[in-house]
């Protein structure tokens, strides 16, 4: 008989109560869309580097991917993109989620913080690439999830993490969700498939920066879940308390793969 470790499943009760949204949990309006020109495919000239980085991560990290085979079964079903809903432990491990997906044949586009966009060399990449900017304190934050509903609509997959940052549970464990990420798959109709990720950490532990520890070889696990069941959601109009109920869906899914990953630690 197991029991669960500190704290975490008492997380998921806590999505009950209300929260502050991020700008980003709300979408604005459609036409907002045209804001911000995505590409709907990878520039040519990236395909060789990302080639190149997914190599070397693959070759630097020991590769323990489960269910990848229901990323195939679902993602572009009906030719309609999926969310991928991925729990965030670290700051290496959108590379490592991102090899993982192109290994399996999905081209990921993440939400990232609009920040990143202004570095040079690493702003130009990610535009290239079609990830999609997160204005967190603008006015027009919206626009994300409206960018993001339009790569949906043509077939692609968009990658959230939705607890909206590493996490600051000190063990690690998946926290709170924020909505951005069910109000999207509600207003989309995009199934969700959830991600249960654990190893990045021994790269570069939590919010930590600096120097990653690379050496030796670290195993990256990688659990592919069923898709959330959300129809008995959809049927209604989008609603805060709709979304809180999907929000909770998805991160207990996304904890249930952490846990399987983690059984050791439950």
């Amino acid at each position: 008989m197991t029991t669960d470790p500190p704290d975490h499943r008492d997380r998921r009760d806590d999505q009950d109560r209300p929260d502050h949204h991020s700008d980003a949990d709300h979408a604005g309006d459609p036409d907002r869309r045209s804001s911000l020109q995505l590409p709907t495919t990878p520039a040519r000239s990236l395909r060789g580097l990302v080639r190149v980085v997914v190599g070397v991560t693959t070759a630097l990290t020991r590769s323990d991917w489960r269910a990848a085979d229901r990323l195939r079964t679902f993602a572009g079903e009906d030719g309609r993109g999926v969310i991928l809903a991925v729990n965030h432990i670290s700051n290496v491990d959108p590379l490592l989620v991102g090899s993982f997906l192109v290994r399996n044949g999905i081209w990921p586009r993440f939400l990232a913080k609009a920040s990143l966009f202004g570095v040079p060399v690493l702003g130009p990449l990610l535009r290239a690439a079609g990830q999609i900017p997160v204005l967190r304190t603008s006015a027009t934050a919206g626009d994300a999830l409206e960018h993001a509903m339009t790569v949906l609509e043509r077939g692609d997959s968009v990658v959230i993490y939705p607890e909206g940052t590493i996490t600051d549970d000190p063990e690690l464990w998946p926290m709170k969700g924020k909505t951005g990420a069910a109000r999207l798959a509600l207003r989309s109709g995009a199934t969700v498939i959830p991600i249960g990720q654990w190893g990045a950490q021994q790269i570069l532990y939590g919010k930590r920066s600096g120097c990653p520890r690379i050496l030796p070889p670290k195993r990256i696990s990688m659990l592919v879940g069923d898709p959330v069941r959300l129809d008995d959601l959809r049927s209604t109009p989008v609603t805060t308390e709709n979304a809180r109920i999907a929000t909770r869906r998805i991160m207990s899914a996304i904890t249930e793969l952490v846990e399987e990953l983690r059984p050791e630690q439950r």
